[in-house]
């Protein structure tokens, strides 16, 4: 696994670079947000390919990624199209001194790092020799589907809601967000638990485990759930519908 993970990670040192590249030319980091699910199937097909033959385990798991990234890579494309660099970004482009510098190492690197410590089931899965469905990947492919759903649907229904004239100021309270603050960032979390619960037969779990442990910490206390909260916590509605919802795990009610 070693061995290949070092491959990986130079196909990841590379795609980053050339996202770099282009954030430059086009003066638009967003597109690292674009990239990100992507980035994950790039990994897969570059761990695939020199085989000549793939378990319907192997495929079924790559076919349940590559599913999951090209949604979200196409929901953020659209969401992006036309419109000004995120304001995360756009924040830190006015406040970074030596923003070329820093972008390149705490955006870019950094997201590739943490793309190399996310796909660890992948690496693990799609590198061993188990070819065979088992219950792991059933209860998996379960778990994955559940936050996938969740994700989806949650940015549809922001979407939805956005596209209304008459809901412009106000916040979402409606379908899942009426019951998690942030659905779609739990629907993440919660598929990535399921792509690690598939790859466990077989793989070293125990390394293996950091990847859900990481992107749930990611989303629910640094780069998620945080920005946002902080973005709209000055808004008229937001203390009552603090009150009401939970932050993250949804409590049907």
């Amino acid at each position: 696994m070693l061995s290949d993970f070092g491959q990986v990670a130079i196909v990841v040192f590379i795609a980053m670079n050339c996202m770099f590249l282009l954030a430059l030319v086009l003066k638009n980091n967003s597109i690292i947000d674009i990239f990100w699910g992507p980035g994950f199937s790039i990994i897969a097909v570059f761990l695939l390919f020199p085989f000549d033959s793939y378990g319907f385990a192997q495929l079924l798991f790559t076919a349940l990624l590559t599913l999951w990234a090209a949604r979200l890579s196409l929901h953020i494309f659209l969401r992006n199209r036309g419109k000004a660099e995120d304001f995360r970004y756009a924040y830190w482009r006015k406040t970074w001194k030596h923003f070329i510098v820093r972008s390149y190492f705490q955006v870019f690197m950094l997201q590739g790092f943490l793309m190399l410590v996310i796909a660890l089931p992948v690496i693990a899965f799609l590198t061993g020799s188990f070819f065979e469905i088992t219950g792991f990947s059933w209860v998996g492919s379960i778990v994955f589907l559940t936050g996938f759903l969740m994700e989806s649907t949650a940015d549809y229904q922001l979407k939805i809601f956005r596209q209304n004239a008459e809901n412009k100021g106000n916040i979402i309270r409606t379908g899942l967000w009426n019951y998690s603050r942030h659905p779609n960032y739990f629907g993440e979390a919660l598929l990535w638990w399921g792509l690690w619960i598939y790859s466990v037969h077989g793989t070293p779990w125990y390394i293996t485990i950091i990847s859900p442990v990481a992107i749930t910490l990611l989303v629910r206390f640094v780069s998620g759930v945080p920005m946002l909260e902080n973005k709209y916590r000055m808004h008229p509605e937001w203390a009552d519908y603090c009150s009401k919802t939970p932050v993250f795990i949804p409590r049907f009610r």
